[in-house]
């Protein structure tokens, strides 16, 4: 690879780590061609970007920010790299898990670490914790419920209180 070349690669992941807040860092080195046309296809039906880049290009990218929340996924950048890039903190996770239930599958890939926002998760055994990270969306619709539900009592209360004072009503 030329210099050249490197320098695109590395301008492309700058675009695409400054456009996502979630990225999750996987290693799919002992996954066969077909299981990885299978992870690509999965991650294209949910909108999450799977990149595969050299790990020296990555990490360059990513300290030419210079910024101290990336720090931590350094030591992540080893072996086989493959990148997860998400609107959702949860999608990379949920594709990773229903990929693993394929008994050819077994544990892979690897989670190697996911930046979440400002928050770090390294190691495969944080994948089962960011599986229940709630959306935007999910927790808009957790807020709604909440405040619809005591409204609902109220409008309840009120139809029971007029059924019973019509019955009283129809009784005289």
């Amino acid at each position: 690879m030329t210099p050249a070349q490197k320098n695109e690669v590395i301008v492309a992941l700058k675009e695409k780590f400054s456009q996502y807040d979630n990225f999750y860092i996987t290693n799919t080195e002992s996954l066969t061609v077909a299981q990885v046309s299978k992870l690509r296809r999965l991650c294209f039906e949910k909108n999450v970007e799977l990149k595969v880049a050299k790990n020296s290009l990555i990490q360059k990218a990513l300290e030419s920010f210079n910024d101290a929340k990336y720090a931590g996924l350094y030591e992540s950048l080893k072996g086989v790299t493959a990148l997860m890039f998400s609107d959702s903190p949860k999608e990379p996770a949920m594709i990773l898990s229903a990929f693993r239930k394929d008994p050819k599958s077994a544990d892979r890939p690897v989670l190697k670490a996911a930046l979440i926002g400002t928050d770090i998760f390294t190691g495969d055994n944080e994948l089962s914790n960011l599986t229940k990270i709630k959306t935007k969306n999910e927790l808009i619709g957790e807020v709604i419920g909440l405040l619809q539900s005591p409204a609902q009592r109220v409008l309840a209360a009120l139809l029971h209180h007029h059924e019973g004072a019509a019955e009283a009503v129809a009784a005289e």
